[in-house]
């Protein structure tokens, strides 16, 4: 009787984990503010990432006039391929808005600095770089254009 609770429960803890994931997949968020002089620890480990500015020469492209969609992907995620033509449409959709895809992999530095632990991690930057929104997974064309609504003044 006691194998029967044990799988009821991890079934539970299982569903009540996915519902909570699916909820917020996706979602830009607003980045946190990391304060002043914060960075890299006495330890060597990077803090929050976000509050960060991104330069052209770390996204290895121009940004937007006013504002950049960067992507992070890796060669097998699924997700990326929906992402990559969500946020292309937006970006030719609104005038002075660029979309930037990073492989993961190959920008492993970038990754660890902005603490991306999945793909597709969204990225809205203001005109001048400065991380404005973050997202996890898949985010949906309005969520985007919304986002670009704070990003944009």
């Amino acid at each position: 009787m006691t194998g029967v609770w044990v799988a009821v429960a991890v079934l539970l803890a299982a569903t009540v984990f996915g519902l909570v994931r699916r909820r917020r997949d996706g979602v830009l968020r607003p980045a946190p503010v990391r304060a002043a002089g914060a960075g890299k620890d006495g330890d060597g480990t990077v803090g929050e990432s976000a509050g960060d500015t991104l330069r052209p020469d770390e996204l290895g492209a121009d940004l937007g006039e006013k504002a950049t969609l960067v992507q992070f992907s890796s060669a097998f995620c699924a997700p990326c391929r929906t992402t990559r033509r969500v946020l292309g449409e937006v970006a030719e959709m609104v005038d002075g808005v660029a979309h930037v895809e990073l492989d993961a992999e190959a920008n492993l530095e970038l990754v660890r600095r902005l603490n991306v632990v999945r793909t597709p991690t969204v990225l809205v930057l203001d005109g001048a770089g400065r991380i404005v929104r973050r997202a996890a997974g898949a985010p949906r064309k309005a969520d985007v254009i919304a986002a670009l609504g704070v990003a944009i003044p």
